[in-house]
């Protein structure tokens, strides 16, 4: 089995370590650098990873040569540092939501088809057990027609959950994140509708800054996604407080309702019109290869398998067009009164 050679660019974004670490934990893959603008950050992975931090992305990815690189920078340089990879022939893992743009994602799409090379964008939930058997009961149509899709992101707040300045910074950074908390969560439930209903025919959004912290982006998001016979809601807030409501998906149907629990724990709970109340449902053990995000993506690249249909590119750059489509609504002030 030859050894895949692969390579960070960018520690901004808080979830590379965790990534990183599962990334060593995987045999026949090496580590063979990273890249980023901040010291601290290329000290503390050299530190913990015993490799070489590098001040140049080019350089890196001519020194190194990577099969693949992980990214997990701010939204819009990373859509860049993932030209870059492509360019240099090396398979791109990147961090959710793909770009600060559509024309960000498209880019990389394009990118990647010229240069025959393969991207995978990372949702931290499609690595939940019960949120993938959830989705597998739905496509196997044990709900009957989806008629809503709901997903709802909250916390207090990047900085009140503990975010690190390197990524505080730039999601309270509209032209780096590509919104505020809109982008940052409510690209969820977009994704997740894209998925289990396709790609809506028109969209409705509200954005709105409601704490007491002075910053320049939205704090608050609505996203409804309309369908002709269906609807997509997915809500983003960096002003709750606890976590109740918060990253709950619902799948209703005509003939069932779904409700995820989050979390790696968290229950799959269904109701019907002979159990209306909800009982829970068994979830099967995931493979190896389903449970966390690099190990999905290196045995995709060993083997040549598709990508879970979540973490597909091309859901990745749809959902960043359903995301714009959001924000010129919610920024043109149109509503009936």
């Amino acid at each position: 089995m030859k050894t895949l050679k692969i390579a960070a660019l960018g520690l901004t974004h808080d979830h590379v370590w965790e990534n990183l670490t599962l990334l060593r934990q995987l045999s026949g893959v090496q580590l063979v650098g990273a890249f980023d603008s901040h010291v601290e950050l290329r000290e503390r992975f050299a530190r913990e990873y015993s490799a070489p931090a590098f001040t140049s992305a080019n350089e890196l990815l001519r020194s190194t040569a990577p099969d693949a690189v992980l990214i997990f920078a701010d939204n819009r340089g990373g859509a860049e540092l993932a030209c870059a990879a492509l360019r240099h022939r090396a398979h791109v893992l990147i961090e959710k939501p793909m770009a600060a743009d559509a024309a960000g994602a498209r880019k990389i799409l394009r990118v990647a088809k010229a240069n025959r090379r393969r991207v995978m964008v990372n949702w931290p939930i499609a690595w939940w057990p019960q949120l993938q058997h959830a989705l597998k009961l739905a496509s196997d149509g044990k709900l009957g027609r989806l008629w809503q899709v709901r997903y709802r992101a909250a916390h207090a707040g990047p900085k009140a959950m503990g975010c690190s300045r390197f990524f505080s910074d730039w999601l309270y950074d509209p032209a780096r994140n590509g919104a505020g908390a809109f982008m940052d969560y409510c690209c969820y439930g977009a994704a997740l509708a894209r998925v289990t209903l396709g790609q809506p025919q028109r969209v409705s959004a509200f954005i709105a800054r409601l704490g007491n912290h002075a910053i320049r982006a939205e704090d608050n998001g609505l996203l409804l996604m309309h369908y002709p016979k269906a609807l997509g809601i997915s809500e983003g807030s960096w002003t709750q407080a606890g976590y109740m409501t918060s990253y709950v998906t619902v799948l209703y149907g005509t003939k069932g309702t779904l409700l995820v629990e989050p979390g790696d724990k968290g229950r799959l709970l269904i109701a019907t019109a002979e159990q209306p109340a909800g009982v829970p449902v068994r979830v099967p053990p995931l493979p190896k290869h389903m449970r966390n995000a690099v190990a999905h993506f290196v045995r995709a690249l060993r083997t040549g398998e598709n990508f879970t249909d979540l973490c597909t590119a091309e859901v990745g750059r749809d959902t960043q067009e359903i995301l714009e489509a959001g924000l010129k609504v919610a920024h043109s002030g149109h509503t009936l009164h």
